[in-house]
């Protein structure tokens, strides 16, 4: 069994700064590419950005200059610093990876269970 667990998250002002991250574990044989994607009341879920396993690295335009991306592959960890944060990226921040499991001969895409970024003054 795979587990995709996030952590981080929050509350903040305007033009503040926040953290996610992102952990994967259980019966894992590879994992490929690990994003992060997010979803505002009323809206379809977006990817925010996305990171290969060697690294190559992916931003929606909205937060290209503001969001960093990064990954830990002996961690099975992806984190996402998300800097000048404006209220319209107040969302549910979604961790996506995709991870061949033990057993298993499929890449498969598993998710977090989200965690709540507000942007407010």
């Amino acid at each position: 069994q795979v587990q995709v667990v996030e952590s981080g998250g929050g509350a903040v002002q305007p033009g503040g700064s926040l953290s996610v991250s992102c952990v994967a574990s259980g019966s894992i044989f590879s994992i490929n590419d690990m994003g992060w994607y997010r979803q505002a009341p009323g809206k379809q879920r977006e990817l925010v950005a996305s990171i290969t396993r060697d690294g190559s690295i992916k931003y929606t335009d909205a937060v290209k200059g503001r969001f960093t991306i990064s990954r830990d592959n002996a961690k099975n960890t992806v984190y996402l610093q998300m800097n000048s944060l404006k209220p319209e990226d107040t969302a549910v921040y979604y961790c996506n990876a995709r991870i061949i499991a033990v057993g298993r001969l499929f890449w498969a895409d598993y998710w977090g269970q989200g965690t709540q970024v507000t942007v407010s003054s």
